[in-house]
Formats: C-alpha cells, structure tokens, sequence
C-alpha cells in the first residue's frame, strides 16, 4: 500500500497548497472544508496510475490530478444541496456548515481553480468539459427525466459517474503523452469502473450501516432518487453482479491498450475489483 499511499500524499500535498492560496481567507476555508475532509481520492489516484502505465512520471499529472478531484468536490457540494444531506465524509456538509449561498460559491471556487489547472493544455480542457457536459446532463436526467429500466439507468452511471472517471483517465494518459488509440482504452477502462462504482454505491445506499458508510443511508429511497435498486426489481445481490459485469469489461479495455506490464497497471486492475467490493 506503500505504492498508493505516496502518489495519494502527492494528491494531497498539491490540493492543500491549491486551496491555501486561494482568496478570501473565508473562501479558503469552506472550499478546504470540502477538498481536505478526506475521501477516497479514488479519480486523482487513477489519473496518476493511468499516466505510469502509459510510461509517464506521475508528477506530470499532479495537476490533472487535483483539478480532477476539485471537479468531483464541487459536484458534490452541489448534491448535498439537491439531496438536503447535512452529512459528508463524517462531517458536516458545505451547506449544513455555511449556508446555500457560500456553499455554491465554495462549489464555484472549485471548479475555478480546477480548470486553472488544465489551462496548459487545450486537450484537457477539453476532456474535462465533455466530462463535464455528460455529468450535468446526467444530473438533469436524474431529476426531470428519470430513467425507467436498467438500460436507462446505465447510461445514467454512465454520464453522471461514468463519464468524470473516464476524463481522470484520459487527462493521466495525455500527461504520459499517450496515443489516441491508448488515450481511448484507458477512458473506456475508467468509465466502466465508475459506473460500476455507481452500482455498488447505490447497493451500499440501500444496504450499509451510515457509520460505516460515513455518510446517510437510505437516501435513494428517501429522496425518490432513481438508483438501481429503485429502478429495477434486482436484489442487492443481482444489482452486484451487474457491478462485476462492468469490472469485467474495464479490465478488457485495459487489456486492449497492450502496454507492457507495470506496477501501475497492477493497481489499476486491482481498483476495477475493488469498487465492486468496497464497503464505504
């Protein structure tokens, strides 16, 4: 764990001097209550790897890395709001701490200083705005046009989570100076892990205790949100095997892009059986 546990400090290191210099002092300080509460850091961590496997130094792909997850930060801000969830990552949520208003400002002081930090390169910003594009689509889906059917659900995971997942990936393969060819397999790789990241989330929504999740349970059924098992009549059980269905497939697209074998690309197969096992 020695492995992940440096390039995370590395994450962690960039994002806590991202955050510091920012201005006010007030914003500083609600936008690091949300980036430096911790979490799994799971989309920065794949940036990182999918930058190794592609034969590049991770520190190329710091700043993708942490614009990455103060995207992913700031959408999260944003579903507390929707989902009335006072709770985060064991702590109090940015609008139960601040109020609406300076939590949307921290949710926009975010996003800021991402895409400051994908301005070098035309290609990530761009990636990262197709990302960002799906993710509010999905958002909207979510909440206007709720999907009906497994088929209408996936492609829910797939642009609310999916698509964020597979924009880490492909921005850590541009850092390396990948190919397209190679740039496509490890966004296609992502994308699967993040919807299923999505699916074993939902099962976890249903089923986990909220201390052991670290944030509110029953939130699906609570707020009549369309998750898996709100949607189709699959258990916990079967909504899992679906999960691995997509572990299956992201390991294929990692297969395709035929790099030589790597201590990075190790890990990158070990997080698609993670995110299918993980218990918060």
């Amino acid at each position: 764990m020695e492995y992940l546990e440096r390039r995370v400090a590395l994450v962690n290191d960039r994002l806590q001097e991202v955050v510091s210099a920012v201005e006010p002092e007030e914003l500083s300080g609600q936008m690091g209550h949300v980036a430096l509460a911790g979490g799994k850091r799971v989309r920065p961590t794949v940036t990182l790897l999918c930058c190794e496997a592609c034969g590049g130094d991770p520190s190329e792909a710091v700043d993708y890395a942490v614009g990455i997850e103060l995207v992913h930060n700031a959408s999260l801000v944003i579903d507390d709001i929707i989902d009335r969830s006072d709770v985060r990552r064991g702590t109090g949520s940015a609008w139960a701490e601040y109020g609406y208003g300076p939590a949307i400002i921290a949710s926009d002081g975010l996003l800021g200083e991402a895409f400051d930090l994908f301005s070098d390169s035309e290609q990530a910003m761009q990636i990262v705005a197709e990302s960002m594009v799906e993710l509010g689509e999905g958002e909207a889906t979510e909440l206007v046009a709720r999907p009906s059917n497994e088929a209408e659900y996936m492609e829910l995971a797939r642009r609310k989570t999916g698509a964020l997942f597979r924009s880490a990936a492909e921005l850590g393969a541009v850092a390396a100076g990948a190919d397209p060819f190679t740039v496509e397999a490890f966004g296609d790789y992502a994308e699967r892990v993040g919807v299923a990241f999505q699916v074993r989330d939902d099962v976890l929504d249903a089923t986990a205790d909220a201390d052991d999740l670290g944030k509110p349970t029953g939130q699906d059924e609570e707020m009549d949100r369309p998750s898996i098992v709100q949607v189709t009549d699959l258990t916990p059980e079967e909504a899992n095997a679906r999960a691995r269905e997509q572990s299956e497939e992201a390991l294929s697209a990692l297969e395709a892009a035929d790099l030589d074998e790597t201590a990075a690309q190790g890990y990158l197969r070990d997080l698609a059986e993670f995110v299918i096992v993980r218990e918060r």
